[in-house]
């Protein structure tokens, strides 16, 4: 089908203004295009970097390439993209296929090989351009569910020649839709002391007002000082009920345009700074993106246009002013919203004081906290703003802020445990309290000497835990001395209550055999077609260890013929 390569509905001025090839590329699978995620969708920590095609609910839909080229890395993992193919194509842009459930065979069996030579199934490959070439419309792969997906789809990305995704529907991907965004909450954010909303110095929810034509008012507002706003948006698709990203913002203030988010293309290096663009704390907190429509400092993203005053507005006194919102998706479905606002000088009678406190993190600077055996060090730009850190140690527990601000990056937590008795200290390891039953959630943990060691990017409070539990081990349909001859695939379940898995090693005969492991089913599986079982009698051994070195040890003989 060729559904890929209709054009998209929209005017011809944007027609012109896309500088992408329109006629190139072919749809990746042979289904009319059904979105579950947009490009650059708001996701925990990240913009979402390609699309999500939906499939059926079912694994095992063909995958093609889009067009001729060759693959350029194969990289399996437990976690992430599970499965993913790239594949570059001559004219410089490189598709990615994520999620997959297998390979074809030429590069099943490509990738078969190099696992077994490393004894690993986790692996990244980076054939030659000579090794595995495709043409367009090659069978390449199979859709599929592995790695972080909540569900089968395939996760497709087109990406420029400098590594930077860009919205595949710039390509000529057609989707349905008709359907304008919808915006759920609005806020407004006085800035400064003398700033208010509606006598308020605090951040303000504003009431919406839906209009018949799909476009919204919110009720007009007392303000005055410099005011910023912040929306919570989705888009949807005609035929998918899936809360999906927008397109594009733009705010005007008195009919002059002063701010802009343009989702078309993003760099993996700023991905992680979607944490500034949007209220963290109330994400936090409350579970809802609201995505900022002003600037603030140390905001690296490159997704801004038009801006005047960082989207910032000043509202004097005994003015009327007009603020407006035009939200779009891709299709060029738009939502306006509208607000007028009465200046008004009026005292803010909830001014807050500064909170301060013993310890004090200087954004720019690198900060060492210390107390009793447990220490904190965060790197120069750990935080996009400096500010007074509630840092305090009571026996093994470390309370470290409320983990409402957002983080660049990884900073290191150090625990002292030379007053332990060394038969003891092989099973802690340092764990984070979440939830509201504060459950101790392993976090990443090295020990030198008497010395644990975890880099978060996650403020919040950690502790000492131990785990002496080791992984368990069961068979899946089978049992000692069972005949498998009518069996294809081998599989144990395997699982670790506290810690989780590290590593598993399983032998046939004492030959390593390549088990692949889906965390979300908990199982290893084995594919006798890899051929590494030729005995009628054989034993099986599968070793499974924790993250602090608990092991589990199974063996069984099985019999083929």
């Amino acid at each position: 089908m060729r559904i890929f390569l209709l054009f998209f509905l929209l005017s011809c001025s944007v027609f012109s203004q896309n500088p992408y090839p329109q006629d190139y590329f072919r749809s990746p699978l042979d289904i009319p295009i059904i979105l579950a995620g947009t490009f650059a969708e708001l996701r925990s920590n990240h913009f979402h970097s390609g699309i999500d095609i939906k499939t059926k609910r079912v694994e095992g839909l063909k995958v093609y390439g889009i067009a001729d080229g060759y693959v350029s890395r194969i990289k399996i993992a437990h976690f992430g993209y599970g499965k993913a193919l790239y594949v570059t194509h001559p004219n410089g842009y490189t598709s990615v296929y994520a999620h997959l459930q297998k390979f074809s065979p030429e590069i099943e069996a490509y990738v078969k090989q190099k696992q077994y030579k490393k004894e690993s199934f986790e692996i990244e490959l980076f054939p030659t351009s000579d090794a595995l070439k495709i043409k367009k419309g090659d069978v390449i792969a199979y859709s599929g569910n592995t790695g972080s997906s909540s569900g089968p789809h395939l996760h497709f990305e087109i990406r420029d020649n400098a590594e930077r995704p860009i919205n595949p529907m710039l390509f000529g991907v057609d989707v349905k839709d008709t359907t304008k965004p919808i915006i759920s909450n609005v806020y407004a954010y006085p800035i400064g002391k003398n700033s208010h909303v509606n006598g308020s110095n605090k951040k303000q929810k504003l009431r919406l007002i839906p209009q018949t034509n799909g476009n919204y008012k919110i009720e007009d507002i007392n303000a005055y000082g410099t005011i910023g706003f912040a929306i919570q948006t989705i888009d949807r698709q005609d035929l998918a009920a899936n809360k999906n990203g927008v397109y594009n913002i733009k705010t005007y203030y008195n009919g002059i345009e002063n701010f802009e988010i343009d989702f078309k293309r993003f760099s993996f290096a700023e991905t992680k700074h979607l944490n500034r663009l949007i209220d963290y704390e109330h994400f936090k907190t409350k579970k809802q993106r609201l995505q900022k429509l002003f600037l603030e400092t140390n905001n690296p993203l490159s997704l801004y246009n038009n801006i005047i005053d960082d989207g910032y507005i000043t509202i004097n006194d005994n003015t009327a002013s007009v603020y407006k919102a035009k939200i779009s998706d891709f299709k060029g479905n738009e939502t306006v919203l509208d607000l007028t606002i009465n200046g008004l000088n009026k005292l803010p009678s909830d001014i807050e004081p500064e909170v301060v406190m013993q310890n004090y993190v200087q954004c720019d600077q690198v900060c060492n906290l210390n107390e009793g055996n447990i220490s904190v060090t965060f790197p120069k730009n750990t935080f996009y703003d400096s500010f007074f850190i509630d840092f305090s140690v009571k026996n093994d527990t470390l309370t470290l802020h409320k983990p409402i601000l957002p983080v660049k990056k990884n900073f290191t937590i150090s625990f002292d445990i030379s007053q332990y008795k060394n038969e003891n200290i092989d099973q802690l390891y340092i764990a984070e309290l979440v939830g509201w039953k504060n459950y101790p959630s392993y976090s990443s943990t090295k020990r030198k000497g008497n010395i644990l060691t975890t880099r978060t990017k996650d403020l919040g409070t950690y502790v000492l835990a131990r785990d002496t539990i080791a992984p368990t081990i069961k068979p899946v349909r089978f049992k000692n001395g069972s005949w498998m001859s009518k069996y294809r695939f081998l599989k144990v379940k395997i699982d670790d209550k506290i810690t989780g898995i590290s590593s598993y090693r399983a032998t046939i005969n004492g030959k390593w055999i390549l088990m692949e492991y889906s965390h979300k089913k908990k199982t290893l599986t084995y594919d006798f077609n890899d051929g590494i079982s030729t005995d009628t009698k054989n034993n099986l051994k599968v070793i499974v260890t924790d993250n602090v070195g608990n092991s589990t040890t199974f063996e069984t003989t099985f019999y083929r013929k």
